[in-house]
């Protein structure tokens, strides 16, 4: 994780690729509004897109996690 200007790091893991489906990064699981506003958000809302990006991983399904530890 990067960081920016700030302390609070970027999700970012260099593999950036938008879900059709989900609309989420493959790589981070932000939204494209999330990925294009990080530069100019305070470390607040940095925070609550990491508590977000918590809960999506929470509920990623099982096939994607093992597709993920295969590569």
């Amino acid at each position: 994780m990067s960081e920016g200007s700030t302390g609070v790091p970027s999700p970012c893991v260099n593999v950036c690729r938008m879900d059709a489906v989900s609309g989420l990064c493959e790589g981070c699981l932000r939204t494209i509004d999330e990925i294009a506003a990080w530069g100019t958000m305070d470390d607040a809302d940095k925070r609550a897109v990491w508590q977000r990006l918590e809960q999506r991983r929470a509920l990623r399904p099982a096939a994607s996690t093992a597709r993920e530890e295969a590569s």
